[in-house]
Parts: structure tokens; sequence; C-alpha cells
């Protein structure tokens, strides 16, 4: 509570994106705490770690400090008053938080506990029912995913002149070059979480971990090179038009195991028809799902970095250009 109301409070950008990735970590300690190893897998990947690198990437474009408001908001603040009076009365009629007789306790999550072992064979419960019971909705949130990565497309994406890749490459050379123990670190560090990311992704199925937490780690690692080392060298080493790709492929790829299934006589995203074995049939789906998961979340995330990491180099750019046309 006290960080959370000293982001309020804070008017200096940069503060407030530390003090938000204190409050992933917070929050991602409470998680183990509570025994939700999975949730706070992704609360540190997402909301500690990649969450807090896309902000400072854009607040490198607004500026480091909030603008004082002059205004009294006031029908904005009767606004949220009404809708969280709303939202408490409508928690009236839930069972208590923690309460043993709540339905969950007796009808949800004991059928999950006891039966998904023999129906699903995968040791992580979460992965369980994230990836077999709940397919459909997690393929919901993957299109929500590819819907973000095409709405920065479509809204910041930047299109470069040759002379502007040549100016892009002189700003990172002299930018990156005097950062010699960054570069030397990251280039020891890059491949170890590449390495852990792939752990992740395949051992979803035994321990905390999956598609999502994976895609997160990998795409911090090409976010990381392009930090260090300047955008136009990552571009060289990442191609844009193959991640936007992968990005198209990652919800194909899992939209069509459901198709899969519906072919082979099963409902959509029933995984026991893809095996003579039901069992095998359920770690082939989920795997399959969990890669195309990966691919959507890496991709989407280094797309929503470059274009906005994009839009900044342009800006210096034309700040440049227009100091030396001043200086002329």
């Amino acid at each position: 509570m006290v960080v959370a109301f000293a982001i309020i409070r804070m008017k200096d950008l940069f503060a407030v994106v530390m003090l938000l990735g204190i409050y992933g970590l917070l929050s991602a300690s409470f998680f183990v705490a509570m025994d939700a190893v999975d949730v706070a897998f992704t609360e540190a990947a997402v909301g500690a770690g990649i969450s807090t690198l896309l902000m400072l990437v854009v607040i490198t474009m607004t500026g480091r400090t909030e603008k004082v408001t002059r205004h009294k908001p006031l029908l904005a603040l009767l606004v949220i008053a009404i809708t969280g009076a709303l939202l408490i009365y409508g928690t009236l009629d839930m069972p208590y938080y923690g309460s043993a007789d709540a339905p969950i306790h007796h009808h949800v999550a004991p059928r999950y506990i006891n039966d998904s072992m023999q129906e699903v064979g995968i040791p992580n419960i979460v992965t369980s029912v994230l990836a077999s019971y709940r397919a459909f909705d997690t393929f919901g949130e993957v299109v929500v995913i590819f819907t973000a990565g095409i709405g920065v497309l479509a809204l910041l994406s930047v299109a470069r002149r040759p002379e502007d890749s040549e100016d892009i490459t002189a700003l990172d050379d002299s930018m990156h070059e005097q950062n010699l123990v960054l570069r030397i670190i990251t280039k020891i560090l890059i491949p170890f979480i590449l390495l852990f990311a792939l752990y992740v992704q395949f051992h979803g199925d035994f321990g905390p971990g999956g598609g999502f937490q994976a895609g997160v780690i990998f795409a911090a690692a090409i976010i990381l090179y392009a930090m260090i080392f300047g955008l136009s060298n990552a571009r060289k080493v990442i191609n844009q038009d193959f991640i936007q790709l992968i990005t198209a492929v990652g919800v194909l790829f899992y939209g069509c195991v459901g198709l899969v299934s519906l072919f082979n006589g099963g409902n959509f995203f029933d995984y026991n028809v893809l095996s003579s074995d039901p069992i095998a049939g359920q770690h082939l789906g989920i795997l399959l799902i969990e890669w195309g998961v990966g691919c959507t979340v890496a991709s989407v995330m280094i797309i929503i970095f470059f274009n906005f990491a994009g839009r900044r180099e342009m800006q210096k750019i034309n700040n440049n250009n227009n100091n030396q046309e001043s200086s002329s």
C-alpha cells in the first residue's frame, strides 16, 4: 500500500516506473507466499520485468516529469466512486473470502485436483487447467495479445528512409561504444536468458512456466540486446518482417490444434483424439499450443518495443536535423 500511494503522489515518471517494478516484485512475493507460483512467475516476468522496460522506453518520448493538473477532476472522481460502490455491492452475494463452504471448494477445485492427473497426465495442475480444461479461454487471451501487437503496428509504425537508417546507425555507435562493461556482461547473459526461456517453455508441464512466461523472457533478452547495442544492430540480427510473421503463425498454430481435434471427431481443443493414447494426445496438444503461445507473446513484445523505440529514434534524428539547420 505504501508503494501504491507513492506511485500516485510522485511526479517523477522515472521513479514511478521503478516503483511499479518494485510493486510487481512485491506482488510476486505475495503470490509465492500463497503457493501460487505460476502466477508469481508471470507477475515477475511481466509486471516487474518487461513492462518496466517498455515504460522506460515510453518516458524517453514523453518526458520524465508529469505535468501538474490545475483543474479538479470532480466528475471523474464521482464516476469512480459510483463504480466502486457498485462493485462492492456486487460482491455482497459472493461467498466470503476463504470460506470453506464456497462452491469452488466443493466442486471446481476437487474436480481438477482429483481427476486432472488421470485425465491429462500433467503434474502441474495449473498447466492442465489453462492449456487443456480452459484451452478455449487461453486461446482468447492469445488473440487479445495478437490484437494488441497489430494495434501498435497500426498506430506507431514509422516508415524509415535509407538516409534515416544511416543517421540511426551513427547515433547508436556514438551512444553505445562507451558502455564496454554493459556490452560484455550482456553478451555473457543473453545465451543463458534464451536457454532459460526454452527451459521454461518446455518444463511448464512439470513445474511453473509455460508459453506466456517463456515468451516474455525470450523477448526480454532481445530487448536487452537492443538497449545495449542499439536498434540498428538489433535490426540486423532480428528481422522485423519475420517477427511479424511469427506473431500470426503462433495464433494460427494454436487455433489449428483445435481444428485438428474437430477433424478427428473430438470437440474443439479435445486433445484426446490427437493420438491413440488419450494421455499422449493431451501431452502433444499442450506442447503444441504452448509453443504457439510462446511465439505470439515473444514476437508481440518485441514488436511493441521496436515500434516505441523506433519513434524515439526518429525524434532524435529530427532534433539533430533541426539543430544543424538552426546552427547553419
